[in-house]
């Protein structure tokens, strides 16, 4: 796998033609079939792509197209004889690699409509649907972003900076070790949000409601740790709604995920790995799932 330029363009071209043309014909068709070595080399000139061997031939590529944070991946294609052995995802994976370290938000794919198999492939590596616009769907990834958090201080302040970009509605899952700091990151994002009351650690109550203070939303505030099943959630008797407050649910993962396709993914992990809490700061990994974070500023 190489990123590549202008350079290479017969090659990617070979690959782009060879796999749109295996496609099943598209009316209108796809733009790709269009493509000449020319046209390929200016879009590798400005912004780069990928090209994937096996066995020294062409058998993968795709071209990069930044666009308002994020990087849209063109012309995604794989040799037919080079179906079927991994070359696919491995694209995916580099695209990613490639993305986080230009400091994108997201990696964005436009899929046809008629085209289910495809969707479905994007799906399968994680991108979700973020709009359409006739005949194609608009599938993004969005790419996590890591804060350290050497102190309760620094937890509760980055908690704070994340209420400033939530709004009603919001659902955000929180995971971690015992004592790794997720209720110190509620205790922040609630004083953030300006919400009643002491933010406290709800084992044993299961759900806590906060009150704005303001006119802002309230914080539902969730220990998923007991529950069976986020259907359970809907048993509890809350007194607000949850598209009306923020909700936070620490141990969500695996749980919290049917509440809503948007959702912040807040992962707390030990910066090292050592077993010594004192020795192991801590660092605050956020990732955004869905529609609702296209365009979105993270803290």
């Amino acid at each position: 796998m190489s990123r590549v330029g202008a350079e290479a363009a017969a090659e990617v071209h070979a690959v782009v033609s060879a796999a749109f043309a295996a496609r099943p014909v598209l009316d209108p068709p796809a733009d790709a079939l269009s493509e000449t070595p020319e046209s390929i080399a200016r879009a590798l000139s400005r912004h780069g792509g990928l090209l994937a061997t096996v066995a020294g031939k062409p058998a993968g590529a795709l071209l990069f197209a930044p666009s308002d944070g994020v990087v849209f991946l063109r012309r995604f294609g794989v040799a037919p004889e080079a179906q079927g052995a991994g070359v696919a995802g491995a694209l995916v994976g580099a695209a990613l690699e490639e993305a986080a370290k230009g400091g994108f938000s997201g990696v964005v794919v436009l899929a046809r409509e008629e085209l289910p198999d495809t969707i479905a492939f994007w799906r399968r590596h994680g991108f979700a649907e973020i709009r359409r616009h006739a005949p194609y769907v608009e599938l993004a990834r969005w790419l996590p972003r890591a804060y350290p958090a050497p102190d309760a201080d620094t937890m509760r302040g980055l908690g704070s900076q994340l209420a400033g970009i939530l709004r009603a509605g919001d659902l955000v899952t929180l995971t971690g070790q015992l004592g790794a700091g997720k209720t110190t990151f509620t205790q922040g994002l609630g004083a953030g949000l300006g919400v009643r009351g002491d933010v406290t650690s709800p084992t044993f109550v299961i759900a806590r409601v906060h009150p704005s203070l303001a006119d802002g939303p309230a914080l539902v505030h969730v220990d998923a740790y007991r529950l069976g099943g986020i259907d359970e959630l809907d048993d509890l008797d809350l007194d607000t709604s949850l598209d009306e407050a923020v909700t936070v649910v620490e141990w969500g993962e695996g749980v919290a995920e049917g509440l809503s396709e948007d959702r912040l993914e807040v992962r707390i992990v030990r910066a090292t790995g050592s077993d010594a809490v004192d020795e192991d700061p801590r660092q605050v990994v956020v990732l955004p799932v869905g529609p609702r974070w296209r365009g979105v500023t993270l803290i």
